[in-house]
């Protein structure tokens, strides 16, 4: 679904994406990992149209929509939800997920997926008219995910969604994801929690100062050096 190849993005002078190819199947949940600083938020906007880059192709459905703006991006059938959630504090629930429509003028359709995200999500029915920014941190999380579903996406891209949540917390939004994949969204996932994203993703990705180091499904994953010593915890001594 998602073809990304060679893609350079920097800033200013300095590279942050150094030539990146990799690919999101459709119908699947993909998992970037990467340490602090690997570039892959900055692949999320690029992809998202936040960021253009100076180099490269991304496609979606053969479709390219490399440097595109990002309502563009989004009519296209992209969604992100961004790092740290990024919600609107000082509007409501209800008008937070109104503006995840903004580009639809179907008002029936609107309500219609506000119920839907209503029913997916009921803690966000209990406070449909509270300000977003009183929110506990899952709370606007799962409002970050569901104001991104408004916008009808095929490709929902998650970035780094169980940062700072507590456990419990991570395992709702794990079970989010899945839930959400079952019903049919292609989820590209950068997450750092890789115990969980093995449990969800079918295949993997590994980012490394800018540049794709490693590609596997989650068996190759837990037989990788790199990523055993980085992300799952040396292995046991033989």
């Amino acid at each position: 679904m998602l073809d990304v190849r060679d893609v350079v993005t920097a800033y200013g002078k300095i590279e942050a994406l150094k030539g990146v190819t990799l690919s999101v199947a459709e119908g699947r949940i993909t998992c970037l990992l990467g340490p602090n600083g690997a570039g892959k938020t900055t692949l999320m906007y690029s992809i998202a149209g936040i960021l253009k880059p100076r180099r490269g192709r991304i496609a979606l459905k053969d479709r390219e929509i490399t440097g595109r703006a990002p309502d563009q991006v989004v009519q296209a059938g992209v969604a992100l939800v961004p790092e740290n959630r990024l919600v609107f504090p000082q509007m409501s629930v209800r008008e937070n997920l109104t503006a995840g429509a903004y580009l639809r003028r179907d008002r029936a359709g609107i309500a219609a997926d506000m119920e839907r995200m209503f029913q997916r999500f009921p803690r966000l029915k209990e406070r449909e008219g509270q300000l977003a920014g009183t929110l506990s941190g899952g709370e606007q999380q799962m409002l970050s995910v569901a104001r991104a579903l408004m916008s009808r996406p095929r490709l929902l891209l998650m970035d780094e969604p169980s940062l700072g949540l507590a456990p419990l917390v991570v395992e709702e939004i794990f079970r989010i994801v899945t839930e959400l994949n079952r019903d049919g969204t292609t989820i590209f996932l950068v997450e750092q929690n890789a115990h969980m994203a093995l449990k969800v993703a079918h295949h993997f990705y590994l980012m490394e100062q800018g540049r794709v180091s490693f590609s596997g499904t989650p068996g190759e994953v837990e037989e990788a050096e790199v990523i055993q010593r980085a992300y799952l915890g040396s292995r046991r001594a033989d």
